[in-house]
């Protein structure tokens, strides 16, 4: 299986290779502040299966103490556009943002996670 995806004025543009391996929807605090949503959807592949072509900015992700949660967070710098999040610990896991891929019709999520932060 073959996916591919865009941010919102096309300067970034990215190509899945192979199977997900979830499709997870958090509900966690950043994600919400991130997607300006209750919870952002997130489809989980390896960091090889993933090519990005263009500019890509990164944000690390810190927790209310300073301290990295363990996630750099991929974005458009023309647009904004969040397209991935790069998890550090397990290192290579990627999860893409479900809302920038070309066909959202394939998106069927098969867990949720920090719901104790669900709106």
């Amino acid at each position: 299986m073959t996916m591919t995806g865009r941010c919102l004025c096309g300067d970034v543009s990215y190509e899945i290779s192979g199977d997900v391996l979830a499709t997870v929807v958090c509900h966690c605090d950043h994600c919400q502040r991130q997607s300006g949503g209750a919870f952002s959807v997130n489809v989980v592949v390896t960091k090889p299966q993933m090519t990005i072509n263009g500019d890509i900015s990164t944000f690390e992700d810190r927790g209310e103490s300073g301290d990295a949660v363990f996630v750099l967070r991929r974005f458009c710098g023309s647009c904004g556009s969040p397209i991935v999040s790069e998890l550090i610990e397990p290192a290579g896991i990627l999860a893409v943002k479900a809302g920038t891929l070309d066909d959202r019709s394939v998106v069927l999520p098969t867990a949720q996670v920090f719901t104790d932060h669900k709106q």
